[in-house]
């Protein structure tokens, strides 16, 4: 358990800016949802119950000593690749997707649970075998297959923005550890060599999806129309927004998952180019923040484990940004503290615990 000191060392700095952006997500998300039929409790109180959840589950993450989870994080890695078994069995449909499991009066995406584990089973692997002059292909073999278990499960659901953010959790940590360039170059070449088989093996709807974000007007009222409709609501606040309450977009119902994967273009119609450009000044003082982190931990499975988080955080603001602003495909990810969802917002905040309790912890030894 944790002692005095480290609550003293406790990391202001990161609390306050995930604070700020929890609280933009509410008053956002209000706005997004306000016309919305959201049942007996609206979508931004729903919101709360989950962040308060969330807070809940980084606080329990915090207590107990990082490097107990080096000791476990094999155990907790295969605990969430059963969970994702268990979806593709019993899992529930909704939308099309097979990927929630239903526990008590709410739906959980084991999916979600997974990018810790494998941050927890990454950083655990790289911190044990060490590679001072750089890791070679065959030094990779494992972390490649502990990742690509869950990454194909993942993509069977389907939810391909999961599995690329696991693909581009291993990829971080792998250029963060250091790869011989050698192996890079080969490494880039398979990729760039297996790409008609990954084209071949992606479904319709997201062939489509990807032919048009590179050319939206060719089906505007299908496969196009959210690209187009998120670039409108974006376009359309200018500098300093149309105001709060104010968006026209989602509030007559043009953008469509305003409330989850394009919330982001909320803000942009409402709060305009400042507004956003707050927000991802937060995102980006957030994220240099972690690396602070990483870069100041006393041991190498600290190191790795504040990276990973920070890169997961990263890649989904990078990944989610994008595809509002149409310089991305569309693969249903969501902004961290920002989108609708409860086990996202879990998930970050379980994040946000791990890299708070790598703070704490940087002096006692």
């Amino acid at each position: 358990m944790i002692d005095r000191k480290s609550w003293a060392q406790l990391d202001g700095k990161l609390i306050i800016l995930t604070l700020v952006l929890m609280t933009i997500g509410i008053v956002n998300l209000y706005s997004a949802t306000i016309n919305l039929p959201g049942g007996e409790f609206p979508f931004y109180q729903r919101q709360l119950f989950w962040l308060g959840i969330g807070v809940f589950f980084g606080l329990l993450v915090f207590l107990a000593d990082y490097r107990y989870y080096e000791e476990f994080a094999y155990p907790i890695y295969l605990l969430a690749l059963l969970s994702i078994v268990s979806v593709l069995i019993y899992g529930i449909v909704v939308g099309g997707a097979q990927r929630w499991i239903r526990i008590g009066f709410f739906n959980l995406q084991p999916s979600e649970l997974m990018k810790i584990a494998l941050i927890l089973a990454l950083a655990r692997h790289f911190a044990r075998y060490e590679m001072r002059e750089g890791y070679g292909l065959r030094d990779l073999i494992i972390p490649a297959v502990i990742t690509l278990l869950p990454t194909l499960l993942i993509a069977k659901q389907p939810d391909l923005g999961t599995a690329l953010v696991l693909v581009f959790i291993l990829l971080s940590i792998v250029m963060f550890v250091k790869i011989r360039f050698r192996s890079l170059l080969i490494l880039l070449t398979v990729v760039i060599l297996a790409t008609p088989f990954f084209w071949v093996a992606l479904k319709d709807y997201q062939r489509s999806r990807i032919l048009t974000f590179l050319n939206p007007d060719m089906d505007p009222l299908g496969a196009g129309y959210h690209i187009i409709q998120s670039k409108i609501a974006v376009g359309s606040g200018g500098v300093w927004g149309k105001g709060y309450l104010h968006g026209t977009q989602c509030k007559l119902q043009f953008l469509p998952e305003h409330h989850t994967d394009f919330v982001f273009a909320v803000l942009g119609e409402e709060w305009g180019f400042i507004g956003c450009g707050v927000v991802l000044a937060l995102y980006l003082a957030l994220i240099l923040w972690g690396l602070n982190i990483g870069m100041k931990a006393k041991d190498r499975f600290g190191t790795i484990l504040a990276f990973g988080v920070t890169a997961m955080i990263f890649w989904h603001v990078i990944i989610n940004v994008g595809m509002v602003l149409g310089i991305m495909p569309i693969v249903g990810l969501p902004l961290p503290f920002l989108s609708y969802g409860g086990s996202s917002a879990v998930v970050h905040l379980m994040g946000i615990g791990l890299l708070l309790n790598v703070r704490a912890r940087r002096h006692i030894f």
